[in-house]
């Protein structure tokens, strides 16, 4: 009872009034190497949209049904980008979950890329099948570096923030 008329006093979104002279301050995020953490992983998230991205639009033709994975893969991976360059921690564990399930997908579909390269298959109208088959196999050392660098993250405290009371110099 004690931490609930605690935390109800010290936050304004538990149901306190905010102070007008209360400083929040996120020391955390000052940091070069937190910085750096989240720009990579913001990066990786682009660079694993550019890559699905790619082999959705050039293997369109010959891709059955994944391609509403592969879509919505993209535009979940856009929206954590969006909001781990926010500072929002919570989606870090999201984006690594997605980026192991991405990679098993990335890790079994490769090699067929590689089968459909020889006579008697479909081939896909933009870009040829091994490539596809080498960006397919690429994803999944990108999503590895995804989990890594999102877990780092996780560890590193975003969502630390520090009350301060704002000194009135009269």
């Amino acid at each position: 009872m004690v931490i609930a008329v605690m935390s109800s006093a010290m936050s304004p979104a538990a149901g306190g009034q905010a102070q007008p002279d209360v400083v929040v301050s996120h020391p955390n995020r000052e940091k070069p190497v937190v910085q750096a953490t989240r720009a990579t992983v913001v990066l990786l998230l682009l660079v694993s949209v550019a890559l699905v991205l790619i082999v959705t639009v050039c293997g369109w033709n010959v891709l059955e049904s994944a391609v509403s994975i592969q879509i919505a893969y993209i535009a979940i991976y856009l929206l954590i980008a969006f909001f781990a360059a926010r500072w929002n921690r919570g989606v870090l564990p999201v984006a690594s979950v997605l980026a192991v399930l991405l990679g098993i997908f990335a890790l079994v579909s490769g090699p067929g890329w590689f089968a459909r390269d020889k006579s008697g298959f479909a081939a896909p109208d933009h870009l040829n099948a091994g490539l596809l088959g080498v960006l397919t196999l690429l994803i999944l050392p990108v999503q590895i570096l995804l989990v890594a660098f999102a877990m780092r993250g996780f560890r590193q405290g975003w969502n630390v923030e520090l009350e301060r009371r704002e000194q009135a110099y009269t």
